[in-house]
């Protein structure tokens, strides 16, 4: 059985650009960092899972149209069980050595490929990448690192593919900030800085 290896960095590092909690808007001071092969690497996911010592990087993708951001709640087929029933604005996964034979990068490719597997998108779109979350008051987030991607969509159009994905549809940040103890942490996280709640 192939076990898979995950795009991770030491948490070392990460501390040593500048801890965090929360949301951060400083792109540049931490991509640079992160992504750089110098201090990346792959790792057995089962490993990593309980090892506070490696912050996973996760791409979180969030697609807005006219002020409305994209919500699902997360069904029990859903990969990870600490998740289990909560609301989500995010979309993405981890970054593997499966993404390292594509044209792009392997983090632009793992999120490339998260995205094609949750989602189907049916329309144009740019996208920006707009910061860090990071959240050590979890279990689940003691381990990831997450790099916010917003694809500002020209139509309305995504629609689940995993059938763990339930209760989809658009709504603005300020409605849903109003809900936001039924949505994961990351996302909460996301909506206060959408809703202009949290300066990043």
């Amino acid at each position: 059985m192939n076990i898979e290896h995950i795009l991770v960095i030491p948490t070392s590092v990460f501390h040593q650009v500048g801890h965090f909690q929360g949301f951060c808007g400083e792109i540049d001071r931490y991509l640079e960092v992160i992504l750089n092969p110098q201090h990346a690497s792959y790792r057995p996911r089962p490993e990593m899972e309980q090892d506070p010592t490696f912050k996973q990087l996760i791409p979180y993708c969030v697609f807005r149209c006219n002020g409305e951001v994209f919500y699902y709640q997360r069904g029990t087929a859903q990969g990870e069980a600490r998740l289990h029933a909560k609301r989500s604005v995010g979309v993405g996964g981890h970054v593997s050595t499966l993404d390292m034979d594509g044209e792009l990068t392997p983090y632009l490719e793992g999120m490339k490929r998260e995205i094609e597997e949750e989602v189907e998108i049916g329309t144009g779109w740019q996208e920006k990448c707009v910061g860090l979350i990071n959240d050590d008051e979890t279990e689940v987030g003691k381990v990831h690192l997450g790099i916010v991607h917003i694809f500002d969509l020209d139509n309305p159009k995504v629609r689940p593919r995993e059938k763990s994905m339930i209760n989809a549809g658009f709504a603005r940040p300020s409605e849903l900030v109003l809900q936001i103890d039924e949505f994961e942490t990351w996302s909460q996280i996301c909506l206060k800085y959408l809703a202009g709640l949290e300066t990043p």
